[in-house]
């Protein structure tokens, strides 16, 4: 990752959160955001769309493509409530935890097979917010006749065939892709903006099979995407079938416009969640991806502002 390509961009055009206590300014966070189409094109952007960082759980939906592709999904009789989870990261509800033991029950592999971590104050791997993805990978090698072991390995076959449709849909070779261990064990790739954007951008345009029923998971089970409260299931059920969302950790949030084929991705440069959301929900203000009553209250359950705090983002998306 080039950190001075990152901040020697000296375009004005970025977005700048500002949250204030009364009417002072307490805190400032940078953000950019690029918009693009299926054929690569930036169609809009604020500040760098070049800007270069991990896509991190973002990358799910497309992680969850092999166990589409395989069979494995049809083999082991999994509904579109499996493949939801295994594009989610969610807040390991019971609800959650049972899908994701559905998905390794039908499939006939042993809990202690997942590498995601118990997480702390919790009682089961189940309850990790990758575990939907980890138990799909298992599923997918355990279909292929993988190794289950080592499914985490970036020289796994697994990991490989992520890596070839990811470069596929880029346009680039699968060796220039740059992979580094995510919190949960599996691998995330280092990613232009603008090539965060494109992936998305192919997504929700659903002209692929597997495209078709990730999106159609998505939509129909937007509590497994992360849960009730929280801003990817909360967009998506206001999206009118017409949205995908999927954020990641340190300031991603990627967001697909169904049948369009445009994808619109953000990054808040200091990482920060709340900063990522306000953007979010400035830029579909701005693209009216949604209606205004749905902006309001979108703003309302994920800001969750307190007396006296605003925030407050400058900027907008414009044509490059």
């Amino acid at each position: 990752m080039n950190l001075q390509n990152n901040s020697s961009d000296h375009s004005n055009n970025y977005l700048k959160v500002l949250v204030k206590r009364g009417s002072s300014v307490e805190s400032i966070h940078r953000a950019h955001a690029s918009i693009c189409d299926t054929k690569g094109r930036t169609l809009m952007k604020a500040g760098s769309c070049e800007y270069e960082t991990f896509i991190r759980s973002a990358l799910k939906p497309f992680q969850a493509m092999p166990f589409i592709t395989s069979g494995a999904s049809e083999k082991y009789n999994l509904d579109s409530k499996t493949l939801a989870l295994a594009c989610g990261s969610h807040s390991g509800s019971s609800v959650q935890a049972r899908t994701a033991f559905k998905l390794l029950w039908n499939a006939d592999i042993d809990i202690k097979e997942l590498k995601c971590p118990t997480p702390q104050n919790r009682e089961s791997k189940l309850q990790h917010n990758c575990s939907g993805k980890h138990s799909a990978f298992l599923a997918t090698c355990k279909k292929m006749g993988w190794d289950l072991d080592s499914y985490l390995m970036g020289h796994h076959p697994l990991q490989k065939e992520i890596f070839r449709r990811v470069a596929e849909l880029l346009k680039i070779p699968a060796e220039e892709l740059i992979a580094e261990r995510d919190d949960c064990g599996a691998p995330t790739l280092l990613l232009r903006l603008s090539q965060m954007a494109v992936l998305y951008a192919h997504l929700s345009k659903s002209d692929q099979p597997e495209f078709e029923k990730i999106t159609r998971a998505m939509t129909n089970n937007p509590d497994l995407i992360a849960g009730e409260g929280y801003f990817d299931s909360e967009l998506i059920k206001r999206g009118h079938n017409q949205i995908i969302s999927k954020g990641g950790s340190e300031g991603i949030q990627c967001i697909g416009l169904l049948g369009e084929g445009i994808g619109l991705s953000i990054k808040v440069e200091d990482g920060s969640k709340r900063a990522k959301h306000a953007v979010a929900i400035h830029l579909l203000r701005q693209l009216e991806w949604i209606t205004p009553t749905a902006i309001e209250e979108l703003d309302e359950i994920i800001l969750q502002k307190k007396p006296g705090i605003y925030i407050e983002v400058e900027g907008e998306l414009k044509i490059p």
